[in-house]
């Protein structure tokens, strides 16, 4: 599996050449593709060729494009992941709703238990979440959602920190982060040959990503994590974020990198809605959970 995450933060010129990335600057450096799995091009100085865009796509490489601030504003993505992507996304579009609601509800349920557990780990009480957790119903019809994002972000930022206040600089890191996870999904849900806009919570017209918004959201808490470390440097967020990615988590049974966590999460995700067993929806945790 592709393990490299490439950033490009200065003046240059990408191209492609004998499977190789090659970043021609003061002095030409390659990379083999297979071992690309994202591409962020965070300066708005740099010239991409449509034949290395193409190769990009056919490896299956999140290309992940920055703005003036140097935070993520679009990626690319091959338009089928797979031969048999027309059977699969009419299968998507047929997902009944009450799978659908099932599947959320332990979303949802993963979601809670990962902000509850990072609670723990800062010594702080998970009672109120614990207690949610167990409460969240299909569709997650009273919205215990909600309600734990309402206790979890003031115990573990501070009472003042509000998630709506886009001017707050931790909101700057997390959203940074949250957006690589997005990216990761969304690779994952079309490599398999669905569509990330169809989702099974999120509805938003103007989204195109909703399906990947559905299922990146256990995995929020691991970059939550991240903005706490200790080592963590404000001016240096966005390549720290990056690492985020190579946190070691537990997913079922075993522990792994997320990176590889959520490949495993969204396939148990999509085969728990296409044999409406809910039941196989894989856990993905902190890697020094208790099993």
């Amino acid at each position: 599996m592709a393990f490299r995450i490439v950033k490009i933060n200065s003046r240059c010129k990408l191209e492609t050449r004998l499977n190789y990335l090659v970043c021609m600057k003061d002095a030409e450096t390659k990379i083999l593709l297979d071992e690309i799995s994202i591409l962020i091009v965070e300066s708005q100085q740099v010239c991409v060729t449509t034949a290395l865009i193409s190769e990009l796509l056919n490896h299956h490489i999140r290309v992940i494009f920055c703005d003036s601030k140097h935070n993520p504003s679009g990626e690319i993505q091959p338009y089928a992941g797979s031969k048999d992507s027309y059977k699969k996304i009419k299968k998507q579009i047929e997902w009944s709703q009450e799978i659908k609601d099932k599947v959320w509800k332990g979303i949802v349920q993963q979601k809670i238990h990962n902000q509850a557990g990072l609670l723990r780990k800062r010594g702080k009480d998970s009672s109120f979440l614990d207690t949610y957790e167990q409460e969240v119903q299909e569709g997650d019809k009273e919205n215990r959602e909600g309600l734990a994002a309402k206790v979890y972000f003031p115990m573990l930022f501070g009472p003042a920190f509000d998630r709506r206040d886009f001017s707050c600089e931790e909101n700057v890191y997390l959203d940074y982060g949250y957006s690589i996870i997005l990216s990761a999904v969304n690779r994952e849900i079309a490599a398999l040959g669905y569509l990330p806009q169809f989702g099974i919570h999120h509805i938003g017209e103007s989204n195109p990503f909703n399906f990947g918004c559905d299922l990146m959201e256990p995995l929020r808490p691991f970059v939550d994590a991240k903005a706490l470390e200790p080592d963590f440097k404000k001016e240096e967020f966005n390549s720290q974020m990056l690492d985020v990615l190579s946190t070691m988590v537990r997913c079922g049974e075993r522990k792994m990198l997320l990176d590889n966590a959520i490949h495993g999460f969204v396939c148990s995700a999509i085969n728990a809605i296409n044999e409406e067993r809910p039941e196989l929806l894989l856990n993905v945790t902190f890697a020094d959970e208790h099993l």
